[in-house]
C-alpha cells in the first residue's frame, strides 16, 4: 500500500506593492505559518499609476522577503486568479486594515468564487499597529517630507527618499 503524500498548501499573496509596507509584511509574516509556499504576486498592470517602476517593486519585495525562505516572488498579468490556476495555487490570501478594506474583498472573493470555485480567498485581519497604513498614504506623507521609517522597511525609506528626495 502506497501513502499518498500530501499536497502542498501553496498561497499568492497579490498587489501592486507600490511600495511595500510593513502592514504587508505583517500578512506575509503570518501567512507563512498556514501555508507551505506564499507567492507575493506583484502586479504588473494596476489600476493607479504607480511611483515605483515595476522592476523596483519587485525589486524591494525580494530584498525585505528574502529571509523567508518558503516566499516566491513573481509578476503576474492576467485575471489573478486564472494565473493562480495556471500556477497550481489554491488559495489567495488578502489583508484586512478595515471595514471599508471588508467590503471590497468580499464583493472581489465572491466574483473570483464565481470565476474560479477552487480558489479559495483567506483573509488575514491586520495588527492594529499595521491598521492605518497603507502604500497610498505612506507615498504622500514621504512625499510631504514626513517620516515613515516607522511604516515600511528600511529599504523601502531609503528607496522613498531617493524617489521622492525628501527626507526620511
Amino acid at each position: 500500500m502506497t501513502t499518498a503524500r500530501p499536497r502542498k498548501r501553496r498561497a499568492v499573496y497579490p498587489g501592486s506593492f507600490d511600495p511595500v509596507t510593513n502592514g504587508h509584511m505583517d500578512v506575509i509574516e503570518r501567512a507563512i505559518h498556514i501555508v507551505d509556499e506564499l507567492v507575493v504576486g506583484v502586479a504588473i498592470a494596476t489600476p493607479k499609476e504607480t511611483t515605483f517602476p515595476l522592476k523596483e517593486r519587485v525589486a524591494m519585495m525580494k530584498e525585505v522577503c528574502r529571509p523567508y525562505r518558503s516566499v516566491r516572488i513573481e509578476v503576474f498579468d492576467k485575471l489573478l486568479v486564472d494565473w493562480a490556476v495556471a500556477n497550481g495555487i489554491g488559495i489567495i490570501v488578502r489583508g484586512l486594515r478595515a471595514l471599508t478594506d471588508f467590503d471590497y474583498e468580499f464583493q472581489m472573493a465572491l466574483t473570483n468564487r464565481k470565476l474560479r470555485p477552487e480558489v479559495e480567498t483567506v483573509f488575514l485581519m491586520a495588527r492594529e499597529d499595521c491598521a492605518c497604513i497603507s502604500s497610498s498614504s505612506v507615498k504622500q506623507i514621504a512625499a510631504l517630507g514626513g517620516r515613515v521609517s516607522n511604516m515600511v522597511p528600511a529599504c523601502v525609506a531609503r528607496a522613498l527618499k531617493a524617489k521622492l528626495g525628501r527626507k526620511q
